[in-house]
């Protein structure tokens, strides 16, 4: 067994892997960028080493660096955890040369599964089924046309280097294949560093499942079992489970054997996971999609559900030991399901949800716990989340004798999840477990993308604003009851005290991004929010970090922060950041109005990549203009009108806040007052 072994990772998957580290009394060490030098898996190491500055090219991509940190603090091993270079063949074959043992597999199985197509091809051949799709590497652009027409439309475009739903592309509609396949090469790039992409045929309505793999250096190779994976948006998953309603015995035994015999294909070692899509209506007919050479987000519900370690497992098997379950010793038990909580926006045009990185500072933090809930996180109160890295921030997972008890855990813990200071996906998650397709277990790949809209509340609930403007109203009385003399002018006292004692209406001005701003009127014992009439509404006694109160006789309570651009409330998964509005100041700017309707802003922080326009153009309604990319998540901006572009302010390389102007587009003819 190692003494010594780096976690070449940040995040949350750098706090589990140092979790099991401690607990088999292995020395861990952590690695940084300048961006990290505060976060919790540095804080929770034995020892931590900065290994650059925040561009992850730097730092965490760094093989270099990395080998000398391990070098440096007397390492043996090295963890990669997932992403990063936890499936870069050229990097476990450099902690070999540097005398360290890679924790993942050889780097041949790395390199051979890792490209998509010679992956299907070596599966193929060992009796694995796999999606019928194009034959060969370094397709050209018309050659990739062709073979899309051969297999027939909607067809799947893939990178053929990478996963994580980067560069994936769904196409229906034949004539959109070129601007398609430039984009998905473009995003491959830019993610992989290579653009070589495959065609494959499209399954409506399919299931995402996969099969957990174990294999050692002595030719012992079992299964764990399958997760469901079918929650996803934009090819990426969000909500994972263990195991499957869809699946019987014996496709589940079938689907076991066949990823058994794909990790066997490639000379695999270590943990690993194979990855099928499977008809829904047909779930004997499954295919092999890929394998991904590394510990999966996921792989908390298969520890649940089985009892055993995974990182553990992949430690003992690097250091040379034999595999000790055998098929036969595992064994399941209950159900248990993962939500991963990541730091986005959600934003909703029409029927479409667009999901935007977020970014902030962690002003406040409560992580659920309680029977059969798990929480693999890595936040802390303090701690900045930028966009140079992974949305990721945490994993809430429940556990439960079935699968019914396992979502109401789930549900409850979401609830009880408080992160204020960014925006989370809490609340979305949370209504997504109880929506009725899920709760029965009828899933697939496309329901989230689906129902999103619905699952997004279109307004912020009147007791968000009247609770910050009461917060409000006290704070204002009690900054003039500490001043320093002892006299207090009655004109300035916020309850509104005129002659004759008649209480005036106080107005507090609110915008919650992504909705119009609102008025809010307070005087004592009554408050009226937007154009409503006044309702009878009154703070209830401090209860320390929260705020609660009382309207129309209800009583309502929040977790509360104070940050520098205004104040953040939460409950039950949800949180608003209400930040000061002056109305004088946007009327003078024309915001909001009709001559300013073609502004276009930025809609999360992050890097300009592309700039398709240039002032003096012009441009139809919804044609692209602009690209901007956060967490390796391209957003589109596109023209809300036919018009000319008479203003832009940035250049491809240029980096932009949320909200930053990007472009004016003037409309044609002035446009009609709504």
């Amino acid at each position: 067994m190692f003494e010594t072994v780096l976690v070449a990772n940040r995040g949350e998957i750098a706090v589990r892997v140092i979790r099991t580290l401690r607990a088999l009394g292995i020395r861990s060490v952590a690695v940084y960028s300048d961006a990290d030098a505060g976060a919790r898996h540095v804080r929770e190491a034995d020892t931590a080493v900065r290994i650059g500055p925040a561009a992850a090219s730097e730092s965490y991509l760094s093989i270099e660096r990395l080998l000398d940190a391990a070098a440096r603090t007397g390492a043996e091993a090295v963890h990669p955890g997932y992403g990063f270079l936890a499936e870069n063949a050229a990097f476990a074959r450099a902690c070999a040369g540097a005398g360290l043992a890679f924790i993942g597999p050889p780097a041949e199985a790395i390199e051979l599964m890792g490209d998509k197509i010679r992956a299907k091809e070596t599966v193929r051949a060992a009796g694995v089924p796999v999606v019928p799709g194009s034959v060969g590497s370094g397709l050209s652009d018309e050659r990739l046309v062709e073979a899309a027409r051969e297999i027939g439309m909607p067809v799947l475009l893939k990178p053929s280097a990478g996963g994580g739903g980067k560069g994936m592309r769904l196409v229906r509609d034949e004539a959109l294949l070129g601007e398609e396949i430039t984009a998905a090469r473009r995003e491959a790039r830019g993610s992989f560093g290579d653009d070589t992409l495959l065609v494959e045929r499209w399954v409506d309505r399919p299931r995402h499942i996969e099969i957990q793999v174990l294999a050692d250096g002595h030719g012992n190779v079992i299964h764990l079992g399958e997760r469901e994976c079918s929650l996803q948006r934009r090819h990426q998953k969000i909500i994972e489970e263990a195991p499957s309603v869809l699946l019987d015995e014996p496709t589940r035994a079938a689907m076991g054997e066949a990823a058994v015999q794909a990790a066997r294909s490639c000379g695999y070692a270590g943990a690993g996971t194979v990855e099928f899509i499977v008809p829904g209506d047909a779930p004997s007919s499954y295919y092999f999609m890929e394998m991904n050479t590394r510990l999966q987000v996921e792989h908390p519900v298969t520890e649940l559900v089985t009892g055993l370690d995974l990182v553990e497992w992949q430690i003992r098997v690097a250091s040379g030991e034999v595999l000790g379950p055998s098929q036969k010793d595992v064994t399941f038990s209950g159900h248990a399901i993962e939500a991963r909580v990541c730091a986005e926006t959600a934003r909703v045009s029409g029927d479409r949800v667009d999901f935007l990185p977020s970014a902030g500072t962690v002003l406040a933090l409560r992580e659920p716990a309680g029977e059969g809930i798990r929480v693999d996180s890595g936040l802390a109160e303090g701690g900045d989340v930028g966009t140079s890295y992974d949305p990721m921030l945490a994993k809430v997972i429940a556990h439960g004798p079935d699968r019914a008890t396992a979502l109401r855990r789930l549900r409850a813990a979401l609830a009880g999840t408080t992160v204020l200071g960014v925006d989370t996906n809490v609340g979305f998650l949370r209504r997504l477990l109880a929506h009725p397709d899920v709760v029965s277990g009828d899933l697939d790949t496309g329901l989230v993308d689906r129902d999103a809209a619905s699952l997004v509340p279109a307004d912020v609930p009147r007791e968000v604003y009247a609770a910050g403007a009461l917060r409000a109203q006290a704070r204002l009385s009690e900054e003039r009851a500490e001043g320093p003399s002892g006299w207090a002018d009655p004109f300035s006292a916020p309850s509104g005290w005129r002659l004759g004692g008649t209480p005036a209406w106080t107005p507090h001005h609110f915008r919650v991004p992504g909705q119009a701003p609102v008025t809010v009127r307070v005087r004592e014992g009554e408050v009226a929010v937007g154009e409503a009439g006044p309702a009878g509404a009154k703070l209830l006694p401090d209860r320390g970090a929260g705020i609660a109160l009382e309207i129309d006789g209800v009583t309502h309570a929040f977790a509360h922060a104070a940050g520098p651009r205004g104040t953040w409330l939460a409950r039950d998964g949800d949180a608003w950041h209400l930040t000061p509005h002056d109305p004088v100041a946007a009327a003078l700017t024309g915001g909001g109005g009709a001559a300013h309707a073609g502004t276009l802003t930025a809609p999360m922080p992050g890097t300009v990549t592309v700039v398709k326009a240039a002032v003096g153009d012009e441009v139809a309604a919804g044609q692209s203009l602009l690209v901007v990319e956060a967490m390796k998540m391209e957003h589109v901006i596109a023209a809300p009108h036919a018009g000319t572009v008479t203003e832009l302010d940035v250049t491809a390389g240029s980096t932009v806040a949320m909200d930053q102007v990007l472009a004016v587009v003037t409309p044609v003819a002035p446009l009609e007052e709504s």
